[in-house]
């Protein structure tokens, strides 16, 4: 009965919010306001224009951070600011977000953002690297580390998805709740998403100061870019492969778990699922913090980066 209803009301919002839908932003309008002087592209050879930063110091070792759904390469800011006199930084925008452009018909998955993310650092010369991963861009990570363990030297989950979770999940944000039902994703290819965008954040980041007008605005511009919605939410209907708590056991990367406690997008408990199940992973976390730890805490949780970083192998 509740998803019926569910589905009645997105239905009605589909009809009653088309003519309040904010038009697509051109490209070159998004480049302007949110690529900077360290902005780079480079299109791969299945067509994906791949938005990326290089910054650092070059003798430092390399560490590659990608971000989670819906968001950006601007989510790891706080930690390349702090990070850059030591190490070699690389982020980049996946396919469907940020920056990054798709070509007509393509379809999002884990195995292509793994194969993004695998192109783009061999285009850079880079051999081998420290991988980070928040939220979606964990799971990224951690499919990366179970294709190319020869090319890792460390892992950093933060605030991961993946962990296979038991039973219908409570409290998540309402975004979310929408992607998950069919009907929802039609009113999400419709509606204004300003106030879900505002919303969605203010669970994720917790303390609602962090979200200001300018995040929220750039969270729902870049989801303006053109096709983008319909990118995004195609992809969220697609299939997922199986996943099971044995999966994690053959990750063979040092790997570092970090998590916020008051997480609500993806609770505490699936980053101590990760930390007990992968061999030897040091679990690390934070009392009163959420989804993005790297934003809300970037002091401490450089700190705890950087100890990490110091305790692996040579470069």
């Amino acid at each position: 009965m509740q998803r019926l209803a569910i589905a009645f009301l997105c239905l009605l919002g589909v009809a009653g919010l088309n003519a309040c839908a904010r038009p697509e932003l051109p490209w070159a309008q998004l480049e302007s306001r949110y690529g900077n002087t360290a902005s780079r592209y480079v299109e791969l050879p299945d067509g994906v224009r791949v938005h990326y930063r290089d910054q650092g110091a070059r003798s430092g070792r390399t560490v590659v951070l990608v971000h989670g759904f819906a968001a950006s390469l601007h989510a790891w800011e706080p930690w390349v600011e702090r990070l850059s006199p030591e190490y070699r930084i690389i982020t980049l925008d996946l396919a469907g977000h940020g920056l990054t452009r798709t070509p007509d018909g393509y379809r999002i998955s884990t195995e292509g953002q793994v194969a993004i993310v695998d192109a783009l650092t061999r285009r850079l010369g880079v051999e081998r690297f420290v991988l980070g991963g928040n939220s979606m861009g964990g799971a990224v990570a951690w499919n990366y580390a179970l294709v190319h363990p020869d090319r890792l030297q460390g892992l950093v989950l933060v605030d991961a998805a993946g962990w296979p979770v038991e039973g219908k999940r409570e409290g998540s944000p309402l975004a979310f709740k929408l992607l998950a039902n069919p009907a929802g994703r039609a009113v999400l290819k419709s509606v204004d998403l300003s106030g879900i965008a505002e919303r969605g954040l203010k669970s994720a980041y917790v303390d609602e100061t962090l979200v200001t007008d300018a995040l929220v605005s750039r969270y729902v511009d870049l989801a303006m870019a053109p096709g983008r919605r319909e990118l995004i939410l195609n992809g969220q209907s697609q299939p997922r492969r199986s996943v099971t708590k044995a999966t994690f056991t053959k990750i063979t990367t040092p790997t570092l778990v970090i998590t916020g406690e008051a997480d609500k997008v993806i609770p505490a408990e699936a980053s101590r699922g990760l930390a007990s199940t992968i061999p030897g992973a040091k679990l690390i976390t934070y009392p009163g913090v959420g989804h993005v730890p790297m934003e809300q805490i970037p002091e401490r949780s450089v700190q705890d980066l950087k100890a990490f970083l110091a305790g692996l192998p040579p470069a």
